[in-house]
């Protein structure tokens, strides 16, 4: 049972008890808006970068190889201690984590801004994935306990739900204002301002809240499975590196890219044993066994895989290949957004006929058929005609995925872990999105070198040699969707064979919300 402070001078503590009703907070829906704005940030991060990747990995030489790391430390840090953040918030104290949290964030984006090579701006970025699994749970946790009226805590989720969905779209439009008008460091020095007007505002009016009982960390866990994640990545990498005459260095079979794979399987391993072994486990493995439940985080971290990968190429092929300003690139993104917030609405209205499996299934589907057809893009083709309907197609599908699989997060799970199963679903798509950025990043660069060493110019003139490097990089960017739409077809076929929930599974309205 969570206890929350009156206001009064000093924080709360373990003992300490509250004599008002929790929803009676005056101050709640001020509250609420200081989170808003800290949950804006942190949700922006994760796409306002990737408009202003091209000028960053010129300004700062990032390789090809190297640069999905400006997508993945952040993804990667944030998904891998999304479960540990959550468990520090509750047991620490939320609104202590919850502003701990913005100062780090602001702190590593002070340090992207002033990024001087590219390993300061991977640390900076991976930074900012740590104090953001500290800052979105603590986030939604203190939602919890701030409005325990059911109509209060419907409204304050929507506007937290609005956020979530709606901050990724705007983070392509403000990334691309930014790049094009100031500079693509304002992307992340835009978060310094944000945070000190968050914390001015959060120590007077946010509560403090913590949870009770056992409050044992698992530190190895995390430490295995962020490491392991991490150094998969990195062997993924090394898989795509390539030399001054742009010939793979290692590729798939070389002893060091399969080292690296090796060796993070073996940590991967290794946290399945510690989380089995362990008294207070980071991640409860009967959380994942179950069947449906399972289903579902495999679903999402394919469908992870498949999106997050596979979009990153697109800003890139809109102005590296089509020449397209940062902002307009920005906001020719858009319609991926469009289509999920269309398909969410739909999604919702279907649930409760349906089913979730069908919905999720049938989203998987048309979400891969938009991959396809991305993959008809070329180095002149129309926008209008080749990637508006795609993008449109691919985002109607995502979204019809993603209402059910929230839903279904939390069929037949304890109470007692909840919070749990709610964050492996958001830490299972960015953990997914992590491997498959960098997955998808080698794939197309080996297309690419492929495409490149099979279509050198005879002769070493600028415009042919031009010419070769935009068709090189279209064909590994198709190839890219072509393996982004088998991942999502793959999701699709998860979610047939083990998701058995039914109609009848799906939670009572605003049931799914819940923080442990």
């Amino acid at each position: 049972m969570s206890h929350l402070s009156t206001g009064g001078k000093h924080e709360a503590h373990a003992s300490d008890v509250v004599s008002t009703p929790l929803h009676a907070y005056p101050k709640r829906w001020f509250a609420l808006a200081i989170i808003a704005v800290a949950q804006l940030m942190v949700v922006l991060d994760a796409t306002v970068v990737n408009v202003a990747l091209p000028h960053a990995k010129a300004d700062l030489g990032i390789s090809d190889a190297n640069q999905q790391w400006v997508v993945t430390a952040y993804t990667l840090t944030f998904g891998g201690l999304l479960l540990l953040g959550g468990r520090i918030a509750d047991y620490w104290g939320r609104k202590r984590t919850f502003v701990v949290g913005i100062i780090g964030f602001a702190l590593a984006s002070a340090l992207g801004g002033a990024a001087w090579n590219d390993t300061s701006l991977f640390l900076a970025r991976g930074l900012q994935g740590v104090f953001g699994a500290l800052l979105a749970p603590a986030s939604l946790a203190l939602l919890s306990v701030l409005f325990v009226d059911p109509k209060e805590r419907a409204k304050a989720f929507g506007v937290y739900g609005a956020i979530a969905g709606g901050g990724a779209a705007l983070g392509l439009v403000l990334g691309g204002l930014l790049t094009e008008y100031a500079n693509w460091r304002w992307c992340l020095l835009v978060n310094i301002p944000v945070a000190l007007i968050a914390i001015a505002l959060a120590v007077p009016i946010v509560p403090e809240s913590r949870a009770h009982g056992n409050t044992r960390y698992d530190i190895p866990g995390a430490i295995l499975a962020t490491l392991g994640l991490s150094l998969l990545v990195y062997g993924f990498t090394k898989a795509g590196e390539t030399d001054a005459q742009m010939n793979l260095k290692y590729g798939w079979g070389s002893p060091v890219t399969l080292g690296f794979v090796g060796v993070a399987l073996l940590l991967l391993a290794l946290f399945v044993v510690v989380e089995a072994r362990i008294k207070n486990p980071l991640l409860p493995l009967r959380v994942i066994a179950h069947r449906t439940r399972g289903g579902a985080y495999l679903a999402s971290t394919l469908i992870g895989a498949g999106f997050i990968g596979a979009i990153f190429f697109v800003t890139l092929y809109f102005q590296l290949v089509l020449g397209y300003t940062p902002l307009k690139s920005g906001v020719h993104s858009l319609p991926v957004s469009v289509g999920v917030v269309t398909a969410a609405g739909l999604a919702s209205a279907l649930l409760p006929r349906f089913g979730p499996k069908p919905i999720m299934a049938a989203g998987g589907v048309i979400a891969a058929v938009g991959m396809v057809l991305l993959t008809r893009i070329g180095v002149d083709t129309s926008y209008a005609t080749h990637v508006l309907p795609a993008m449109l197609i691919l985002g109607f599908g995502l979204g019809l995925t993603f209402v059910p699989m929230g839903n279904i997060a939390l069929i037949g799970v304890d109470e007692h872990d909840a919070g749990a199963a709610s964050a492996v679903v958001n830490a299972s798509q960015q953990v997914g999105g992590s491997l498959g950025t960098a997955l998808l990043n080698t794939v197309a660069i080996t297309a690419a070198t492929a495409y490149g060493r099979d279509h050198l110019p005879s002769s070493p003139d600028p415009a042919a040699m031009a010419s070769m490097r935009a068709h090189a990089m279209v064909d590994g960017y198709v190839t890219a969707f072509w393996w982004g739409s088998a991942l999502l077809i793959v999701a699709a076929i998860v979610v047939f064979v083990l998701v058995k929930a039914t109609k009848r599974d799906v939670p009572a309205e605003g049931a799914a919300v819940h923080m442990g």
